[in-house]
């Protein structure tokens, strides 16, 4: 029996061990989507406890508290930070075969020291160990990432923001880790939503240009990139229902987006008629601009009425959509192609059945750069050992892994670049299967170029980041 997550943690075979400790171990973190506040960077945060950055926003482990039926005063509510800590503590133990397990413990091995393991009894021990640490300096928002590995970090942005704690962050010579801006126009997209023409009046008054068609719109969306790029913007996101394709003329989406300003109903045929257009038209942008596309897709939200009314969005109450007609994807990719208007593309799905479908969609639309359309790594409740093991062999088997842009945190903590090491781990675990099968040979230089790239120097490559590439 091997012992709990020892070095060779995840790693089953002589050559995924030799893949993980030569190549891929000690590669940097390039973590090119997440949602972290780049005002916790610029302050350089210091954690007053362990639940502060474990439980603060993080609505997986909200979700498995309240599955093992921990009262909500003890997840969101007003119980205290040590009470938290134990409700999770308490949770730990029923997670076997959860990625929520093997990442809270790599992250109290590897920023806290702790070889143990969490539960109700040793919570005191831990609580204890975890708040001491985080005194000390090494322990602030910029130690944890620089003691991660991390080289470069996306967040994600609104057009309307600032960017103030951007150029901070720039202007700081004493941080060499470049934070950068990425573009999440969705408010502007939905314009089904009565919050649409309130948050069209921001953009209005950000942008100078007051959007009351779409000529002026697509005028203030451009004057926003253009300060998104002046502030290093290269890379774009998109929160989508699933990928639509529903064409229409220039003059019906400006009568939708009329309806829109004024607060009048949406119908769904209008709403999908109006995305698609502000889809293709960002796209194009895009392209011209040299951005990359990212869309997450297939995700019902905020399922629990009641408890939406009470939260908020982003609580943990979200599920898979089976619903994502392949067949508009490839026509909406199909229309961008037609043009030659076709940008650099990351999609993901949330819902594991669709990775066939879009492994085979974007081997239709390749070209000018190695792997310029992308299958995104296992996402949100694909994250897992099983779910990353499905996505990296439906992309081998329907396309080119050599080519993958890797993993990605898409977290609101400062810990978890751990799950870098976890995906490293997965990856060279499946390599090495394959090579100890005689499904591929032991061609170590191709090797450890894929494993290198795939954890690090794809995605320099691809995004075209001011970064070097390790060799």
């Amino acid at each position: 029996m091997k012992q709990f997550m020892d070095k060779d943690f995840l790693l089953s075979t002589d050559m995924a061990k030799t893949l993980y400790h030569q190549y891929a171990e000690t590669m940097p973190v390039l973590d090119y989507h997440c949602h972290i506040n780049p005002q916790e960077i610029y302050e350089d945060r210091k954690f007053d406890n362990i639940t502060q950055v474990w439980l603060g926003g993080d609505h997986y482990k909200w979700r498995q508290m309240r599955t093992n039926g921990v009262d909500e005063k003890y997840v969101t509510g007003d119980g205290s930070d040590r009470e938290k800590f134990q409700a999770w503590a308490e949770t730990m133990p029923k997670l076997i075969g959860n990625p929520l397990y093997h990442w809270s413990h790599l992250e109290l091995r590897r920023y806290f020291g702790y070889d143990g393991y969490l539960n109700g009894d040793t919570a005191e021990e831990v609580w204890n160990l975890c708040n001491a640490k985080l005194q000390e300096d090494s322990m602030t928002v910029r130690g944890l990432i620089k003691q991660s590995g991390v080289t470069l970090i996306c967040t994600t942005d609104d057009p309307v923001d600032t960017l103030e704690w951007h150029q901070k962050i720039a202007a700081d010579d004493t941080f060499d880790v470049q934070v950068l801006p990425a573009w999440r126009p969705d408010k502007a997209m939905n314009v089904e939503k009565p919050t649409f023409a309130p948050y069209i009046a921001q953009l209005s008054q950000v942008s100078g240009i007051a959007v009351t068609d779409l000529a002026s719109l697509k005028d203030a969306l451009k004057n926003r990139m253009e300060y998104f790029a002046a502030n290093g913007c290269s890379v774009s996101d998109h929160a989508l229902e699933y990928v639509m394709y529903a064409p229409a003329s220039d003059e019906e989406v400006d009568a939708i987006l009329k309806k829109g300003l004024k607060g009048e109903a949406i119908s769904k045929e209008e709403e999908l008629k109006y995305k698609t257009a502000f889809m293709l038209f960002v796209a194009k942008q895009y392209a011209k601009m040299n951005w990359v596309m990212q869309i997450h897709y297939g995700c019902k939200r905020d399922n629990n009425a009641y408890m939406f009314e009470k939260l908020g969005a982003d609580t943990g109450y979200d599920c898979i959509n089976n619903y994502a007609p392949s067949a508009q994807m490839a026509d909406f990719l199909n229309e961008l192609s037609a043009t030659g208007d076709i940008p650099k593309t990351i999609l993901y799905s949330l819902n594991p059945n669709d990775n066939a479908s879009i492994a085979s969609i974007i081997g239709c639309f390749q070209g000018d750069v190695p792997g310029k359309i992308q299958q995104g790594s296992a996402w949100w409740f694909n994250d897992h050992k099983l779910g990353m093991i499905e996505q990296m062999s439906e992309l081998a088997n329907l396309g080119c892994l050599g080519n993958f842009v890797g993993m990605l945190t898409d977290s609101r903590s400062f810990l978890s670049y751990t799950r870098h090491e976890y995906f490293r781990r997965i990856l060279c675990e499946l390599f090495g299967s394959w090579v100890e099968n005689g499904e591929y040979p032991a061609d170590m230089k191709a090797l450890e170029s894929m494993v290198r790239g795939i954890s690090y120097n794809n995605a320099v490559k691809y995004f075209g980041f001011k970064l070097d590439e390790v060799k």
